[in-house]
């Protein structure tokens, strides 16, 4: 029960059951999307995954799509939390998109798990378009307004830099890159963003902010 909570406030045992079914098919899907992508995996393998009747998946679910939209919201409002968190105290424009660029390279390195889960979310729904396509298109945006970024087309540069980050993240899943392609990564979006060779170096290589000091 929830301390506190007035009796009529308290779950029941039915919806404690509904929320912890719609749980385990929630971490089935996460798990199946991560290891062979959305499009091979279909709604009989998630509700099997999770140990719950087929018919269990449509009490919580309209369908395989809505799941996804679930599964990857969570996955990117959490990543985009700690990003921002990461990069809030921040001034310069240039730095903020290497952080955030990084961050999502090294998880790839760290979390193999969620980068797979991102990779194969992206090649189906198009991961950095979507709920990550707000903060990069507001930092891109900051950047030019400032003039620190030159670009001859916004919408241009925001799929340049989307799509490289992706590409950078499933070579570092596969093994094929090694462990500063993060900040190699990270120069190039900001070279491709308008800095200079030497200032674009200089920027991606600024000691990340502290992951520790983001936390409340």
């Amino acid at each position: 029960m929830t301390a506190g909570a007035t009796p009529e406030e308290r779950p029941t045992r039915g919806a404690r059951r509904r929320a912890q079914t719609r749980a385990r098919l929630l971490d089935a899907a996460r798990a199946l999307f991560a290891r062979q992508g959305v499009d091979a995996t279909a709604i009989a393998e998630i509700t099997e995954h999770a140990d719950v009747g087929f018919g269990s998946f449509y009490n919580h679910f309209a369908s395989k799509e809505e799941i996804v939209e679930v599964v990857l919201s969570e996955a990117l409002d959490a990543q985009g939390e700690i990003v921002d968190a990461l990069t809030e105290q921040l001034e310069d424009p240039a730095e903020v998109v290497a952080v955030a660029h990084r961050h999502f390279v090294a998880q790839s390195r760290e979390d193999p798990h969620l980068g797979w889960l991102l990779v194969r979310l992206d090649a189906s729904h198009r991961v950095m378009t979507r709920a990550l396509g707000s903060r990069a298109r507001r930092d891109l945006e900051r950047g030019i307004a400032s003039g620190r970024f030159d670009v001859a087309d916004a919408g241009v540069a925001f799929f340049d830099t989307a799509g490289a980050l992706m590409l950078v993240m499933r070579g570092v899943l596969d093994g094929n890159l090694g462990p500063e392609a993060d900040i190699h990564h990270a120069e190039g979006v900001l070279r491709v963003l308008g800095l200079t060779p030497e200032d674009a170096a200089e920027v991606a290589h600024r000691p990340l902010p502290e992951r520790e000091a983001t936390r409340s």
